[in-house]
């Protein structure tokens, strides 16, 4: 991730409580960065999501077809199918053809990535 650091323009006195002014050392993340860390964010940020990376992270092989998750959910195919390629798109799930359907997988290190988003950075 990639920390950018500002100076503060303005510095206010010790003693000066009653003043507001800049107090952070302004380190900012990348705005690319965190635009990539906004769509993965925003790719979980659904709760058909939430329940089809659930039902994939334990499944029995680790791995789901469209078609099962289509029946778990009660939607129909395209509206799954949809949900899979956001997931798909932003690194969080891995896609497998066999025949006419597709498998899918959770990658790991998509959730590695945000868990780094979602932890505090230490100093």
């Amino acid at each position: 991730m990639a920390i950018t650091a500002f100076e503060a323009t303005e510095t206010v006195a010790e003693d000066d409580a009653s003043t507001c002014g800049s107090h952070l050392a302004c380190l900012l993340i990348d705005r690319e960065e965190a635009e990539r860390m906004a769509a993965v964010l925003k790719a979980i940020a659904d709760p058909t999501r939430l329940q089809i990376l659930r039902l994939i992270e334990r499944a029995p092989a680790g791995e789901a077809c469209v078609c099962d998750l289509t029946e778990c959910l009660g939607l129909r195919q395209p509206t799954v199918s949809h949900h899979l390629k956001i997931m798909t798109d932003a690194g969080l799930l891995d896609r497998e053809r066999r025949g006419t359907w597709s498998w899918f997988s959770v990658n790991q290190e998509g959730l590695r990535r945000i868990r780094d988003i979602l932890e505090p950075v230490s100093s």
